[in-house]
């Protein structure tokens, strides 16, 4: 069956709940938004608004004022997972999974690090180990899993605006890329770079020295997917043009589309 997800940092469901609705309206093929930072607790999710919009089916995993993950979905969802499942204690929202159409789907928050070599950059770069051992426990690279959300990480020279200057940095360092390179090893392909290996494509604005207008961005939202779906994937889209709407996020939603 063809199939056709997004993923998408609202940075605050209830903020963005309109933008969510406007965008589902005028992108009605597809059938999975993935949301990241959704700052919303379990028993507040607007859920029959986005029952309403479309949305059928939800997984979900939420978190007072940060983090917060959903799957929004036309289609049933089962298996559904919250966490990495392994033995450590870590209350943040940040990881949730299910199966839709034969697909594994984990919807991801990955930690921002906010300075090189703090306590929130080790958290993160131990996330990311924390995320391969769940992926080596749980899933298997010949079926079809697809791994999606804000990881943080703007893994090449063209995912950045100017990689000399962000060399070294929160988003851009090489420690960040060899715990992602970790990851993606274990039989990840990132979906753009199948299509589209040279373009530059970024998916995040800083909100501060009007980083859109000048588009001072970063590709830091990703999908990545195993090899039966590289074999059907048809198409990535970036869709720019919503951050240029009122009060928007700072991230864009970004849209993978799959054939039978």
């Amino acid at each position: 069956m063809p199939l056709s997800v997004a993923t998408w940092n609202v940075n605050s469901l209830r903020v963005r709940l309109e933008h969510v609705r406007q965008w589902t309206a005028e992108n009605p093929a597809v059938d999975v938004l993935c949301l990241q930072e959704t700052k919303v607790e379990d028993g507040k999710f607007p859920h029959d608004a986005l029952a309403a919009a479309g949305w059928e089916y939800r997984a979900i995993w939420g978190q007072k004022t940060y983090n917060g993950v959903a799957i929004l979905s036309k289609k049933p969802i089962s298996d559904v997972a919250i966490g990495l499942g392994d033995d450590v204690d870590d209350p943040q929202a940040r990881i949730i999974a299910g199966r839709i159409d034969g697909v594994r789907i984990y919807c991801c928050y990955i930690p921002n690090g906010n300075e090189v070599g703090s306590p929130k950059f080790r958290y993160k770069l131990k996330w990311l180990r924390r995320l391969r051992a769940t992926l080596d426990r749980c899933e298997t690279a010949e079926d079809a899993v697809l791994v999606c959300g804000d990881f943080n990480i703007a893994p090449d020279k063209q995912d950045t605006h100017d990689p000399w200057e962000a060399e070294n940095g929160i988003l851009f360092h090489p420690l960040e890329h060899k715990a992602l390179s970790k990851v993606t090893a274990w039989g990840l392909r990132d979906a753009l770079r199948e299509l589209e290996p040279e373009s530059q494509r970024f998916s995040w604005w800083d909100y501060r020295f009007s980083g859109f207008k000048r588009n001072i961005g970063f590709r830091i939202d990703h999908i990545w997917i195993t090899d039966p779906l590289v074999q059907r994937l048809t198409e990535v889209q970036t869709h720019r043009d919503v951050r240029g709407w009122e009060q928007p996020s700072d991230h864009v939603p970004v849209v993978a589309t799959f054939g039978d």
